[in-house]
């Protein structure tokens, strides 16, 4: 059975327990990661030398790195679903995967750790309106994408909305003004409708 290391509720984890429930494979999750501790244990830095999470071993092949998993079990298990068969689909799929990354979570975190993780009196309250100021113009550049799509990659549900999914959530659940956006507030409403999403995803925000 695949072994997994991470916390529930850790964005990253989540990517790879809702492609996990979507497709239907067995994991095993182990706890890791801020309060659980483990990695910086010398066993699991050997499994990641980066003491972050998720982390996977599949039979004996170790991977890190939430994206890289993603891809990787579903080319495995869901070649030609959620793993585009067209390889420019799948390309766009690796695009918006790479660019949630690189450029939605970076807006986002700002806000989420200065009203999520922070004590008010601690605040950075001029960062974290600057966050929710790029945040919005972050989203209106995915919502644009998403004219006359139903998903992020097409009409097929994919590995890049399991991508966004974990991130979007907490950006429709930590209580900032973020802009009505008619094509990203539809997708979303998609994508949260899944059994998978509701059950791994929709977590309490900590």
């Amino acid at each position: 059975m695949l072994k997994l290391w991470g916390r529930a509720n850790s964005s990253n984890v989540k990517k790879v327990t809702w492609l996990c429930e979507e497709i239907g494979l067995p994991y095993a999750r182990i706890d890791a990661g801020l309060a659980f501790g483990v990695v910086n244990t010398p066993e699991y830095r050997k499994l990641n030398p980066n003491g972050l999470v998720p982390t996977i071993d599949d039979d004996g092949f170790i991977l890190w790195e939430s994206n890289a998993i993603v891809r990787y079990l579903a080319a495995k298990h869901a070649a030609g679903t959620l793993w585009p068969a067209d390889p420019k689909v799948r390309a766009d799929a690796d695009r918006w995967m790479d660019w949630c990354t690189t450029t939605l979570a970076p807006a986002f975190i700002p806000v989420f750790l200065g009203l999520v993780r922070t004590p008010p009196e601690q605040r950075n309250l001029q960062a974290i309106e600057d966050s929710k100021k790029k945040t919005g113009e972050v989203l209106a550049r995915l919502a644009a994408a998403l004219a006359g799509r139903n998903f992020v990659a097409g009409e097929q549900f994919s590995v890049a909305d399991i991508a966004f999914g974990p991130v979007v959530y907490l950006v429709n659940n930590v209580a900032f003004d973020r802009p009505k956006l008619a094509n990203y507030d539809a997708w979303y409403t998609r994508i949260s409708a899944r059994p998978a999403f509701r059950k791994v995803v929709a977590l309490p925000v900590t």
